[in-house]
C-alpha cells in the first residue's frame, strides 16, 4: 500500500523558485548601482595616426574683408618718457615764482643831485685776540658818503616796468632807492678802482634791511662791482 503525499511538499517546491528569483534581481541590481573602484582600469593608448590619412586643403574663393596684420613695434617710434636700464626718476622741482618788483606810481621830478647823510659804521672788534678791523676809507672829500653795503639786480626781472616807467634791461643805466625821486641824479665811486658812475633813479628797492641802494646790471659793470660791498656815493 502506497504512502499518502504529504500536503506540505507542493508549498515548499513553489516557494523555493521565488526565492531564487528574488536574490538573482537583487544581484543585479547591486551590480547596476554599485560603481567599480577608482583606477581599476588602465587608459588604452592612443592608436597612431596614419600621416597618409592627412592632406592639404586649399581654399579657392577668396575670403571677403581687408586683410589685417599687426606691426611690429618700431624703436625709433617710442615716446620721450620711454626709459632705458640705468634710468633715475627724480620728482620735478617747483617752478620758482616770478620776482616782481613793487610798481609804485612816483610824482615827475626835476633832475638834481640830493645828497643824505649817514652814519659811518664804527669799527668793531673781532672775538678773541685778533687784530682790529681797518677802519673804513675816509672821506677824500667832496661831499662822498661811504656806505658799506651796495648791492645790484638784475636776473629775473629783465623786461620788466620799473617803479618810475622804464623798461628794465641789461643796459639800462640806473639804481634804485626806496624814496628818492624819479630822475634824481647820483654819483657812486668805486674806492677799490677809482671808477666813478653818474645815474638816475630808475625804481624802488632795495627791500633788505640795511641797505639803501640796488644798481642796475649796466651801473655795476660800469664801477666793476656786481657784488655787495662798499661803495661811495654823493
Amino acid at each position: 500500500m502506497a504512502p499518502a503525499p504529504d500536503p506540505c511538499y507542493g508549498r515548499g517546491d513553489v516557494r523555493l523558485p521565488r526565492v531564487v528569483a528574488s536574490v538573482a534581481l537583487i544581484v543585479a541590481l547591486a551590480l547596476i548601482v554599485v560603481p567599480g573602484s577608482v583606477g581599476s582600469r588602465t587608459p588604452s593608448p592612443d592608436p597612431p595616426l596614419d600621416a597618409r590619412l592627412l592632406q592639404p586643403v586649399e581654399l579657392a574663393r577668396p575670403l571677403d574683408g581687408t586683410p589685417v596684420t599687426a606691426p611690429t613695434l618700431d624703436p625709433a617710434y617710442r615716446s620721450n618718457g620711454a626709459l632705458d636700464t640705468g634710468d633715475t626718476l627724480v620728482e620735478p622741482a617747483p617752478a620758482p615764482e616770478a620776482q616782481v618788483r613793487i610798481d609804485a606810481d612816483s610824482p615827475a621830478a626835476p633832475v638834481r643831485i640830493v645828497a643824505i647823510a649817514t652814519p659811518r659804521p664804527a669799527p668793531t672788534a673781532p672775538p678773541g685776540d685778533g687784530p682790529a678791523p681797518a677802519p673804513p676809507p675816509p672821506d677824500p672829500g667832496g661831499g662822498w658818503h661811504y656806505d658799506p653795503d651796495v648791492s645790484w639786480y638784475g636776473p629775473g626781472f629783465y623786461g620788466n616796468r620799473t617803479a618810475c616807467g622804464q623798461t628794465y634791461s641789461q643796459t639800462i643805466l640806473g639804481v634804485a632807492h626806496k624814496s628818492l625821486p624819479c630822475g634824481t641824479q647820483i654819483t657812486f665811486r668805486n674806492p677799490a678802482n677809482g671808477r666813478v658812475i653818474t645815474v638816475p633813479v630808475i625804481d624802488r628797492g632795495p627791500y633788505i634791511a640795511g641797505r639803501n641802494w640796488d644798481l642796475s646790471r649796466a651801473a655795476c659793470v660800469a664801477l666793476a662791482h656786481c657784488y655787495t660791498g662798499p661803495l661811495q656815493w654823493r
